[in-house]
């Protein structure tokens, strides 16, 4: 089936013919051949993706926990679930991502305070370092790994060296990152790992999860401020069920999700698909910049995941316009969402390669009307 343009998007993105074909059959949630041959291997593969190679008697210290709904409905099951009413939760905000957190965590009334930065830039190690020694009612730190909101990657492990030396809990939200680079939880010390099935992995879009420590997990035991997003519950159920969800299974997208892990092992793993990621997002930044873009982030601090490039400076540019024009020629991208400069975002993930970043450039020049 051909698709009339490829998403150069953050997520959803452009999936292989194989993932989508894996959802012509239907399952039984309560079968064993969904159960124990889909959701069980998927659980045991998060947690290999995510030790990284480290020694396997790690693997016993973590557990995986598939979640219906978006990322966003993941990453509010860990803010609703690990929380006491005497815990206290410090968030990194340098985008829309890590103030979606504050604002799950003002929701759910979790004690939380805020450390943020310019969305091209990072959080200070400093300014982190000093929030944790002034407040030590701070029991948990927050942060986005790939901030889709401009592109950036965040300094992860600086993070977390200063977190864990300070006897923190840690979360992670590796919405756009987990699966296209290596992220060694147990050497960083995360206790709570977030991620989609519709990023790097390069599944479809209705699944989320959450690797974590399992000590982390057992004392969400209770906590819970909502009844279908309890980590707890659901992390039991799945323990003692054998891959059992507690509420109806997106039965569909999980089986397109294992399906992409097995594409992922074939690709070469981790490893493979961070060089075509940054063999793709190299290409596109040399060939915007050729063409007279400019990057919102500095390159030193850009993720190979999504880029966000300035409107150049001319009152005939129209986003809306050019975004047409790119749709008819077989490619969609995202508008910006960096509040202080307009912009716009292209993705390079998903199953697109340099040559798809050629095609769009030359596109691009094809259509510079504002010039």
């Amino acid at each position: 089936m051909n698709n009339p343009y490829l998403l150069l998007t953050p997520g959803p993105l452009s999936t292989t013919a194989s993932v989508k074909q894996t959802m012509l059959r239907d399952w039984c949630t309560w079968d064993d051949d969904y159960n124990l041959g889909v959701v069980q291997p998927i659980r045991k593969q998060l947690v290999e993706l995510a030790l990284c190679g480290e020694k396997e008697s790690a693997a016993e210290e973590y557990s995986a926990v598939l979640l219906q709904g978006s990322g966003s409905f993941a990453v509010e099951s860990v803010i609703s679930s690990a929380f006491s009413a005497d815990d206290k939760l410090l968030i990194l905000a340098n985008g829309a991502y890590g103030q979606r957190i504050a604002d799950m965590a003002r929701v759910h009334r979790i004690n939380y305070g805020l450390l943020t930065a310019a969305e091209h830039e990072w959080v200070s190690l400093e300014e982190l370092n000093q929030a944790l020694h002034d407040d030590p009612a701070i029991t948990h730190v927050a942060l986005v790994h790939c901030e889709t909101t401009s592109g950036i990657l965040n300094p992860l492990a600086a993070y977390a060296e200063v977190i864990k030396a300070a006897g923190k809990t840690l979360i992670v939200d590796a919405m756009s990152s987990f699966g296209g680079i290596e992220i060694p939880l147990a050497a960083l010390g995360i206790d709570f790992l977030i991620s989609s099935a519709n990023k790097c992995i390069q599944g479809v879009p209705g699944m989320g999860f959450v690797i974590a420590k399992r000590d982390a997990l057992a004392k969400c035991a209770g906590r819970a401020r909502t009844l279908s997003l309890d980590l707890f519950d659901q992390w039991q159920c799945m323990e003692q069920g054998h891959g059992k969800w507690r509420f109806t299974s997106p039965t569909h997208v999980v089986r397109a999700f294992q399906q992409a892990l097995a594409e992922l092992a074939e690709e070469g793993g981790i490893s493979a698909r961070v060089q075509r990621y940054a063999d793709n997002h190299r290409t596109l930044v040399d060939g915007m910049q050729a063409l007279g873009f400019e990057c919102v982030v500095s390159r030193d601090k850009q993720s190979p995941f999504i880029s966000t490039f300035k409107y150049p400076d001319n009152p005939a540019f129209d986003f809306n316009q050019l975004y047409q024009r790119l749709k008819q020629e077989g490619f969609v991208i995202y508008p910006g969402k960096v509040t202080a400069t307009p912009c716009f975002r292209i993705g390079h993930i998903g199953d697109v390669f340099p040559q798809d970043m050629q095609r769009l450039l030359q596109a691009l020049e094809k259509h510079r009307f504002w010039l």
